[in-house]
């Protein structure tokens, strides 16, 4: 099989478990037509894979001006350079923030209003890692080049500057880490 032709089978493979997260996590989205062509979050993931595919060619205007496009039509703002793992759900995507250094790992839900950015003290790496099966409440701000541990969750409005770890919950302002008991399937705390 050529490179393009697993390529295209890869982008449509991506495209598929994107739209199949939002029918797992989001209770209003269960038809693939609809959410493939009306869901914002699927629209600003499939445009970020291209203008970081554009960005690590170095073609940093064309991967620029398709962030801006999408920024413009979806209200999410992904810079190109980026790091997005597979089958990440956002849902109510407007005001969604991911800055340049930021990476977001696998099956990851995220909110409305939530920002992945810088404090404006570092060079280099600035923006948070994201682990493994987070959850990512409305309005939350992660700041730093701090990590969210995997199956971690971070509350509504939670401004974060600290690591949280594995398995912890972050809430309030500034965030403090509260320890779950539970170390099992995400899917049955929620």
């Amino acid at each position: 099989m050529s490179q393009k032709i697993k390529r295209n089978f890869s982008i449509i493979k991506d495209l598929k478990e994107n739209i199949k997260a939002v029918k797992d996590k989001d209770p209003a989205s269960s038809n693939s037509l609809d959410i493939f062509f009306h869901n914002p979050g699927i629209k600003a993931i499939f445009r970020h894979r291209i203008a970081h595919f554009f960005y690590n060619k170095k073609m940093f205007f064309i991967a620029n001006s398709i962030s801006y496009h999408t920024r413009k039509k979806t209200g999410i703002e992904i810079h190109p350079g980026a790091v997005l793992g597979r089958r990440i759900c956002i849902d109510h995507g407007m005001g969604i923030v991911i800055g340049e250094t930021a990476t977001v790992g696998d099956d990851v839900l995220i909110y409305h209003n939530v920002t992945l950015g810088g404090t404006g003290k570092d060079k280099g790496k600035r923006h948070p890692d994201v682990g493994n099966n987070v959850l990512l409440s409305s309005g939350c701000k992660i700041l730093g080049p701090i990590q969210i541990g995997n199956n971690a969750k971070v509350g509504a409005n939670a401004v974060v500057v600290k690591p949280v770890p594995d398995y912890a919950t972050a809430v309030g302002m500034p965030a403090r880490n509260i320890e779950r008991k539970y170390k099992g399937d995400l899917k049955n705390v929620i």
